[in-house]
């Protein structure tokens, strides 16, 4: 199974201690040069530890070779954004994980099968992964990391 990664995903899902049991299960994980930029400009215990999955090649870092695509993508979305986009397809992708609501929309256009950060805890729950003993608690915790969600989505997710 191939899986793209944009940046907000590799941002939160480590915040919620997630990331690593995510990659622990069997896949080959991908992310382009544009959203490892964007994590090295930060300095942060994030970023950190995102260097230590990078350097450990637990997520490839893979160059795009359709720069004409990502380009026209990149008009409307951040480059981040448009280079995940463009990977997924150079890699026919099984999916691409992807938060923010107008990539999502244009992935699902490019024919993508999108997930977010969201699907993936859940996701991670119904394998027994992880366990949610109170929704209530995750809604606060993921709103505490300034992940933003509706609380009607995320009840639909989580139903």
């Amino acid at each position: 199974m191939k899986i793209v990664f944009n940046t907000s995903p590799l941002i939160f899902l480590p915040r919620l201690e997630l990331l690593e049991i995510f990659l622990s299960q069997p896949g080959e994980y991908f992310t382009p040069q544009a959203v490892f930029n964007e994590i090295q400009a930060k300095e942060d215990e994030i970023s950190f530890s995102l260097k230590t999955i990078f350097a450990n090649q637990k997520i490839e870092i893979k160059p795009i070779q359709m720069s004409v695509l990502a380009n026209s993508l990149s008009q409307r979305l951040g480059r981040g954004e448009s280079e995940a986009m463009t990977l997924a397809l150079e890699l026919n992708a099984d999916y691409i994980i992807l938060d923010d609501f107008a990539a999502r929309r244009e992935a699902s256009r490019l024919g993508l099968q999108v997930k977010g950060t969201l699907a993936i805890i859940k996701k991670l729950h119904q394998e027994g992964e992880i366990t949610i003993d109170n929704l209530e608690e995750l809604y606060q915790r993921i709103i505490s990391i300034g992940f933003r969600v509706k609380r009607s989505i995320f009840d639909d997710i989580f139903a």
